[in-house]
């Protein structure tokens, strides 16, 4: 045991709760994991060794790449930018459609990453031309403490971080992510009470919270709500995501409008066109702003309209803007209204041709 603990990608967590017979409580998910010597948590990435929580993954990386910043989906953050993508491996949902399963669905292997230490990886984003960094592919908080220390490091060279989640961290989790300028979130929400109680044994409105909770402390957040045929596609649950979303986030926080495929374990059909459009309807309806629907042949769902006057402020085709037709504070160029962006647009951006 003292060899394994020795080993770089070894390294004890801050964010654990001590209990009695050198029991441990994680306290950086929802989840809550008690676990006993010799237990990881549901993540994979948190084990009790002899009473104390450790990173048994720090550094260990299953993927990066430079990747536009809008296909994550951030369309109001840093526009036309790029960012140095990361991922470990696993995750603490067990989602049957996942696309990254062979990322979030097993445990991570030394043998079959690549260790990276912050400050190299930091470096590498620099060295590739990157604005910034994101953490996505798989769930982000796996790997909390090497997150946080490459945010630090990202801070310290001006570079933005952001993370591709599905937000079921703690709020103690948020307070330290915020604290170190992790101010971009493009957050999951996968439905309803139901569909989360039947697939994911989860709470949505944790997913809400701390959603709200994020852009109070000043953070930008992007909702992104794929639509599962069978899972959670019915007009009922759709209507409880959108109101949901209307009620605590409010106007301007934008939604992302997802077309499900069958992945993993989960082979029903694609979602129907027909069900994305209606729940983009209803999401105008509602006064939700800023409305985009994804992964389907018709990229006019893509583009900014300015919410006063209609105008198309922003065309997005490829994962990459087109079209910049703001002004230089923000607003739309007819009516004068702001449109919420964070971060300044790159227009020279080099482009990327993505299968």
């Amino acid at each position: 045991m003292e060899t394994q603990v020795k080993q770089p990608w070894m390294r004890e967590s801050r964010f654990y709760k001590a209990m009695e017979e050198k029991t441990v409580q994680c306290t950086i998910c929802e989840r809550k994991c008690i676990l006993k010597p010799g237990w990881r948590g549901v993540c994979w990435n948190h084990m009790n060794i002899d009473g104390r929580l450790y990173n048994n993954a720090y550094g260990l990386l299953s993927a990066l790449e430079s990747r536009p910043i809008e296909i994550k989906p951030l369309f109001h953050y840093h526009p036309n930018s790029t960012a140095l993508t990361f991922s470990g491996y696993g995750c603490n949902y067990r989602c049957p459609w996942c696309q990254n399963h062979f990322l979030s669905q097993v445990p991570p292997l030394p043998e079959a990453s690549i260790y990276i230490e912050p400050k190299d990886l930091v470096k590498e984003a620099m060295y590739r031309g990157d604005e910034g960094l994101s953490a996505s592919f798989n769930e982000p908080t796996i790997h909390f403490e090497y997150i946080l220390d490459v945010a630090s490091e990202a801070r310290r060279r001006n570079l933005y971080f952001n993370l591709v989640t599905n937000g079921y961290m703690s709020l103690s989790a948020i307070d330290e992510l915020t604290s170190l300028n992790i101010d971009g979130y493009s957050i999951d929400i996968k439905g309803c009470p139901e569909s989360y109680r039947n697939f994911l044994g989860a709470n949505p409105l944790i997913v809400f919270r701390n959603a709200k909770y994020i852009v109070e402390r000043g953070g930008h957040v992007e909702m992104v709500f794929l639509i599962v045929t069978g899972a959670n596609d019915s007009p009922e649950c759709i209507k409880w995501v959108l109101k949901q979303h209307a009620d605590t986030l409010g106007p301007d926080v934008p939604i992302h409008i997802n077309r499900y495929y069958p992945a993993h374990k989960y082979s029903k059909p694609p979602t129907r066109i027909d069900v994305l459009i209606n729940a983009y309807n209803l999401a105008k309806e509602m006064g939700i702003n800023y409305v985009y629907v994804g992964n389907i042949p018709s990229e006019e769902y893509q583009d900014t309209k300015c919410p006063k006057c209609g105008k198309v402020v922003i065309v997005r085709r490829s994962y990459r803007v087109t079209l910049w037709n703001l002004t230089s504070d923000g607003r739309c160029p007819k009516c004068s209204h702001k449109i919420p962006i964070v971060g300044k647009y790159y227009p020279s951006k080099r482009s990327y041709s993505l299968i």
